[in-house]
């Protein structure tokens, strides 16, 4: 079984192209899964049945796990009986017609555009390091890229003059995103003169570097943010994703369709895009309360 799971991963990885932090999570729920089977005597994955798969999945229920991590595990070894089935290494498929637990959505935390001002104008443009986070700050919200996304920037994947950026999303899938006038200001001035003080190496093409002259890992980004969250002394916990849930969240709000956000986003389905919908309309509702004489 552990063979069968290297071929597969192996097939994510070429045939598919998804990011290795996918690729690690489908092997530790496969594991997790052969694991169990091997537990419960099964050592040839075409011996497994519907019930085998079941009893894992409730299995992890009585532990505790939240039921998006239980529905992940269960898409993981779909795909992952999915694969053998076409390649001809089993005759059926034990997952078929298993229904995933409804999982419910959770609307994600967003800024307000008073707090994104406030976090955006903290850092000390005194300082090449300041220059450095007010750019990182500023392009995050002006693109709505995943942090992961801001942090693999090499120089060459931001045009000033013609205002977009380029970048590698899910499934190294490139998306060109246009940049508004303040985040193309400052990028300017750090890639003209900031990032200079900070590069140790002439061949260094990473866009964003620590003090060191290497490229800025998104643990460092993340301790950069906290500290000015807590300067700006902004209450809500931000998450790696709050920019890119602000950014879409904004642009409906002001009449964008949702369509270009999907685009923007780099969403492959439209329907995870449609989770904005939700917190505009849930705020319209707050708008209508506050201020309808009869609400």
């Amino acid at each position: 079984m552990d063979k069968l799971i290297e071929r597969f991963i192996h097939y994510l990885a070429v045939e598919r192209g998804l990011s290795q932090n996918t690729l690690e999570s489908y092997q530790r729920d496969l594991i997790g899964y052969t694991e169990f089977l091997r537990q419960n005597g099964i050592e040839d994955i075409d011996q497994t049945r519907r019930a085998s798969i079941i009893g894992y999945l409730a299995g992890l229920q009585k532990m505790g796990r939240a039921t998006t991590t239980i529905s992940r595990n269960l898409a993981s070894i779909r795909s992952f009986y999915g694969f053998l089935l076409r390649d001809g290494l089993i005759e059926g498929d034990p997952t078929a017609n298993l229904e995933s637990p409804k999982v419910e959505k959770k609307l994600p935390q967003v800024l307000s555009v008073q707090d994104v001002e406030r976090l955006l104008e903290s850092p000390d443009l005194r300082t090449h390091a300041g220059i450095r986070d007010k750019a990182m700050l500023e392009l995050l919200y002006a693109s709505g890229i995943r942090v992961s996304e801001l942090v693999s920037l090499n120089i060459e994947d931001v045009n000033i003059n013609m205002g977009f950026l380029k970048c590698f999303g899910k499934g190294s899938k490139e998306r060109i995103i246009p940049l508004g006038a303040v985040a193309l200001k400052i990028l300017d001035q750090y890639m003209n003169r900031s990032r200079q003080s900070l590069v140790r190496d002439a061949s260094e093409r990473s866009l964003f570097l620590n003090h060191h002259g290497q490229r800025l890992t998104r643990q460092g980004f993340w301790k950069i943010i906290k500290k000015y969250a807590k300067a700006a002394n902004i209450k809500k916990e931000i998450t790696p994703h709050t920019f890119r849930h602000s950014f879409a969240t904004h642009l409906l709000e002001n009449g964008a369709d949702l369509r270009s956000v999907q685009e923007m986003l780099g969403h492959a389905d439209i329907s995870t895009t449609q989770i904005y919908t939700h917190i505009t309309k849930s705020r319209l509702k707050e708008v209508y309360a506050k201020t309808h004489p009869r609400a």
